[in-house]
C-alpha cells in the first residue's frame, strides 16, 4: 500500500505551539520499520483544483501572503510560504490517494482530513479542505455520481458539512463529541453527538447504527477522515476511547468498504495525545488496518 507524505515541508510554528506537527513524520518512519508500505512525497496541487470547493480570492490570497490576518488567527497558524508549501502538498496528497482508491481500491494520505475549512476561510489548523476538492474534482470530472464522507474526528466536520449541505450527491456522516469545538456546530447529512467520557461501547454502539446509512446511500467511493482524538489520553478529546476500540473502529469502516468493493480514501485528522506516540500509535493502527483490508481483497480476486 501507498502512502503520501508532506513532512519533508516543515511549517515555523512559535513555542508552545499545541499543533503537534511533529507527529506526522514520527508516524511516516513508524510506519516504514513495518515493511509493508511504501511512501511517495505529496506532490503539490493545483491552485485551480483548490478552487473547484473554495472561493478564488480566498486561494491566492492565501498563496500569496495576503489573507486577512483574522482568517489566519482563526486558522491558528502563523502566514509563511513554509505553511503553503505544506498546504499544497497535504491537499495534493489526499488527490493522489484519492486516485489510487479508485485504480487498487484503498489510498492512503499521511496529512489531509482538513474539514473545518469553509469556502472562503479556514479554521481549527485547517486552510483548505482536502477532501471536499477530492470530491468536487470528481465530480466535475464525472468519474463518480455519489461520494460518501465518513468523519471520526472527535470534532465535527463542520466545514465539509456545510459545503455539501445542499449537495444530494455526497452524504456526510459525522461521530463526534457534542461538546467539543466547533461549539457552533453545522449540519451534516448525518450528525452524531457524543457525551463527554464516552467509551469504546457506547462509540462502537453508535457507530454500528449510523455506517449502514452510507453503504445504503450507494457511494462510489468513501473518503474516511479517521483522526484519533476520540482517545482519552487526548488533550483536545473529551472522549474516553482505546487504542483497542479505535482499532475495532477502523476495521468497521474498513472492512465494509472493502466487502463491498467501494474505494476508500483514508486521510488522516486530529489527535493531540500526551505523549504524542499514542497518538502516532493509534494513526500507524489504521493504515496497517487498511493494508490488511486491501491484502485481503486482493486474494479474495
Amino acid at each position: 500500500m501507498k502512502l503520501y507524505y508532506c513532512d519533508d515541508h516543515p511549517i515555523p510554528l512559535p513555542a508552545g505551539h499545541k499543533f503537534p506537527a511533529h507527529k506526522y513524520r514520527m508516524l511516516r518512519d513508524l510506519l516504514a520499520a513495518d515493511g509493508n508500505f511504501a511512501f511517495e512525497a505529496a506532490p503539490f496541487a493545483d491552485p485551480e483544483t483548490i478552487a473547484l470547493a473554495h472561493d478564488p480570492h480566498y486561494v491566492h490570497s492565501f498563496m500569496d501572503g495576503t489573507v486577512d490576518r483574522r482568517i489566519m488567527r482563526r486558522i491558528g497558524f502563523p502566514w509563511s510560504p513554509e505553511l503553503v508549501r505544506r498546504t499544497l502538498a497535504s491537499v495534493g496528497g489526499t488527490l493522489r490517494a484519492t486516485e489510487d482508491a479508485l485504480a487498487l481500491g484503498v489510498g492512503g494520505n499521511l496529512a489531509g482530513g482538513t474539514h473545518h475549512a469553509f469556502r472562503s476561510e479556514g479554521s481549527g489548523f485547517c486552510v483548505f479542505n482536502d477532501i471536499a476538492i477530492a470530491i468536487r474534482s470528481l465530480l466535475k470530472q464525472r468519474r463518480i455520481g455519489r461520494a460518501a464522507v465518513v468523519d471520526l474526528d472527535v470534532h465535527q466536520g463542520d466545514g465539509t458539512a456545510l459545503l455539501f449541505e445542499d449537495e444530494p450527491s455526497v452524504l456526510t456522516l459525522s461521530l463526534h463529541g457534542g461538546n467539543n469545538f466547533p461549539f457552533r456546530k453545522q449540519r451534516s447529512k448525518i450528525d452524531v453527538d457524543l457525551a463527554d467520557g464516552t467509551g469504546d461501547a457506547e462509540y462502537l454502539s453508535a457507530l454500528e447504527q449510523a455506517l449502514p446509512h452510507i453503504f445504503d446511500f450507494g457511494p462510489e467511493v468513501v473518503f474516511y477522515q479517521s483522526g484519533v482524538d476520540a482517545l482519552a489520553s487526548d488533550k483536545l478529546g473529551r472522549l474516553a476511547l482505546t487504542h483497542q476500540g479505535l482499532r475495532r473502529r477502523d476495521e468497521m469502516v474498513l472492512e465494509k468498504c472493502a466487502s463491498d468493493g467501494i474505494p476508500v480514501v483514508i486521510t488522516l485528522g486530529g489527535g493531540y495525545s500526551e505523549p504524542i506516540a499514542l497518538t502516532v500509535e493509534a494513526h500507524a493502527n489504521t493504515f496497517r488496518i487498511a493494508s490488511q483490508s486491501l491484502a485481503r481483497s486482493r486474494n479474495c480476486n
